[in-house]
């Protein structure tokens, strides 16, 4: 099977050595920090993290909707904007059910989907609220992020619903 994965060199004070101990997804890729072949110095030891983008989606759509909620009930407390504190609650529900959904592998896709739906709704949201205020801050820092969830959860969605591709060997043979 076919699997997406994401690299991510985390400069480490472990050594290789202990890398056992933090489970089978840890590794020291071969690489120091800075992405080059290892050379035999001791220096440079780093972890590797190969996580599948499955793996990363409740995290990542708990993080989306701590913020979204954080930022709603932050703008009702300064400007009193109520729309701002129904936003914030909506997004974090939306993402909250996104997360408990991406936990499971049998509604993985459906968890996708509305993390995938929240983030195209709170970047179109976010992009008109730039485009009819021209001020910047804070539409255009939240904006970007909501493009970035909108495209991480494109591929999260891609991934988990596309189908397993099947070998050569595995196909039915020609009469």
């Amino acid at each position: 099977m076919s699997s997406l994965a994401l690299r991510l060199h985390i400069p480490s004070v472990v050594s290789v050595r202990n890398t056992k101990l933090l489970g089978p997804s840890v590794s020291d890729c071969g690489r120091n920090w800075s992405g080059l072949p290892k050379s035999k110095s001791r220096r440079g030891n780093g972890l590797c993290c190969k996580a599948e983008l499955s793996e990363l989606a409740p995290a990542v759509s708990a993080g989306y909707g701590v913020l979204l909620l954080g930022g709603g009930l932050f703008a009702y407390s300064k400007s009193g904007s109520k729309g701002s504190l129904f936003g914030g609650l909506t997004g974090s529900v939306l993402m909250a059910s996104a997360y408990f959904l991406t936990k499971s592998p049998e509604t993985r896709v459906l968890g996708d989907t509305i993390g995938l739906g929240a983030a195209f709704l709170f970047s179109s949201v976010f992009g008109f609220r730039l485009a009819s205020s021209r001020k910047p801050v804070p539409a255009g820092p939240l904006l970007l992020l909501s493009i970035a969830m909108l495209s991480f959860f494109v591929m999260a969605y891609m991934h988990d619903s596309l189908p397993v591709p099947v070998s050569v060997s595995d196909a039915l043979p020609l009469p």
